[in-house]
């Protein structure tokens, strides 16, 4: 291809000096023809095609590579063929005998032909857009992954972040309560992808079925919802690219957090320094334009969403509930009873009838079992047979003076004393573990051992007054000989005195 400089200087003498265009071919040293072109266009044209390729090879089969491509239209994208796959197809079954190259530049074009173009949108004040995203994050030393809600108003482009363990419909809730006091105000409407934490089923006009839990939360703060196509993300564009902000400049490198709430406070912290920032496009910062978006917004309600999933659920002969996966203690009085199940991002709450009968730190690991040992004591005290093999007491972490009480009860009355070190325990179920603590020392130093004392001696020291033990009730006691005072005996010891 000829220089735009060996272009110009022909130009100049063709069309300036008046050179012919046979001279000037042979001054530069190039064909006529050339000449001719380099009149008609100022810069060289590049190769340009009078028709269209010919393939004579290919050609018969552009039907059926038409056919496979367009079927693949409704294949996951993991599962769609490649050009080498469809170059093997045309050879094994429909007897192809050219080569792979010209089957990967044709399958190559008519994807680049066939893909989607979209067209520029405006985004009115009011509006907002959610989804979920993924990353790797270092909670407590241990590295895992979070699930983090993100919500963006398309107008202004302020966020809002917060990190969940799960991708649950309680984290889902919670995180619309976080962003809605984080703005301070509702959205008209947000638009959502088809996320069956929101969408139950979509019938077949199109039309979306709610799920509950989505049904009461739009109903509590009264906003519209919008869905996107199903599997086209780019109807909610502004919020996917928010997502990968998010990872680029929030979580990259993988933060690091004393827990999941201080994480989250760098993730809102991060929110609000945007607010300063001035984007592509924009004469005013994301802060000066969230001010519009605010204005369109409608107040929130007097109290949040409770933002929890419910359940009902029975507990089984060994006093548990089981609540995605895990077993969660109840009382043991609660046995076989039908109880709903309230599960929060970082609690379960388990209730028969109005009663709220457990409460719990919500676990996510697999099969797990959480149990409150205050749950079973009533049990045990019947049962102290099963004390030492009781699994919901292994790692309860009691104060030493509880474990040398519990000798000296069973070494003074034998298998009494296990029960009344269950009684004990059980004065855990109503008043503080400290005050209880102090009333086992109390007793140890006096050496009343039992279950008597211990519960004279913690309502002493909740009502504020003195202890009076009735000895009588510990025979196992040496006994003090007190007796009358005379003159005799006490002149008999100034005799021996002197």
């Amino acid at each position: 291809m000829k220089s735009v400089d060996l272009y110009a200087q022909v130009r100049f003498a063709v069309q300036i000096e008046g050179v012919s265009r046979r001279e000037a071919a042979r001054r530069f040293g190039i064909d006529p023809r050339t000449v001719a072109k380099m009149l008609a266009f100022s810069v060289p044209p590049g190769y340009r095609r009078s028709r269209p390729p010919v393939r004579p090879k290919l050609d018969p089969f552009i039907g059926i590579i038409e056919t496979i491509l367009a079927a693949d239209e409704g294949r996951p994208k993991k599962q769609r063929h490649t050009a080498k796959r469809i170059f093997e197809r045309l050879r094994d079954e429909h007897g192809y005998r050219g080569g792979i190259t010209i089957v990967r530049d044709y399958v190559r074009a008519h994807r680049l032909q066939h893909r989607e173009v979209f067209v520029p949108l405006r985004h009115d004040p009011g509006h907002a857009q959610v989804d979920f995203g993924e990353a790797l994050a270092e909670i407590a030393g241990v590295e895992r992954k979070i699930h983090f809600f993100a919500m963006d108003l398309p107008h202004s482009d302020a966020c809002f972040v917060q990190a969940y363990p799960a991708e649950t419909a309680e984290a889902f809730c919670d995180g619309h309560n976080g962003a809605f006091a984080f703005f301070g105000k509702v959205p008209r409407s947000i638009l959502y992808d088809n996320t069956k934490l929101a969408v139950a089923r979509i019938l077949g006009d199109g039309v979306r079925q709610r799920t509950r839990v989505f049904s009461e939360l739009q109903s509590h703060y009264v906003f519209a919802d919008r869905f996107g196509r199903p599997g086209r993300g780019n109807d909610k564009g502004k919020v996917e690219g928010l997502i990968g902000w998010i990872r680029r400049n929030l979580l990259v490198p993988v933060p690091r957090a004393a827990s999941l709430a201080a994480l989250n406070e760098q993730l809102l912290e991060g929110c609000r320094r945007r607010f300063g920032d001035r984007l592509r496009g924009h004469e005013e910062t994301i802060g000066e334009r969230l001010v519009r978006d605010l204005a369109s917004f409608h107040d929130l309600p007097p109290a949040p969403y409770d933002a929890c999933e419910k359940k009902a659920g029975r507990v089984s002969s060994l006093s548990l509930v089981r609540y995605r996966g895990t077993d969660y203690s109840v009382p043991t009085a609660y046995g076989h009873r039908e109880v709903l199940i309230r599960g929060y991002v970082d609690a379960v709450v388990i209730s028969c009838g109005a009663e709220v009968i457990a409460r719990h730190a919500r676990s996510y690991e697999r099969e797990d079992f959480v149990f409150d040992p205050l749950h079973y004591l009533a049990l045990l005290e019947h049962k102290v047979g099963a004390l030492d093999q009781a699994a919901p007491l292994v790692g309860w972490d009691l104060p030493e003076e509880f474990a040398t009480l519990r000798r000296l009860l069973e070494a003074r009355m034998g298998k009494r004393g296990k029960r009344e070190f269950v009684q004990i325990l059980r004065l855990l179920e109503v008043f503080r573990c400290e005050d209880v603590l102090a009333g086992v020392r109390e007793a140890i130093a006096r050496g009343a051992i039992g279950f008597d004392a211990v519960k004279h001696l913690v309502l002493c020291r909740i009502e504020r007054r003195p202890a009076r033990l009735d000895l009588t009730v510990y025979p196992y006691l040496p006994r003090a000989r007190v007796a009358m005072t005379s003159a005799k005996a006490y002149l008999g010891l100034l005799a021996g005195a002197s």
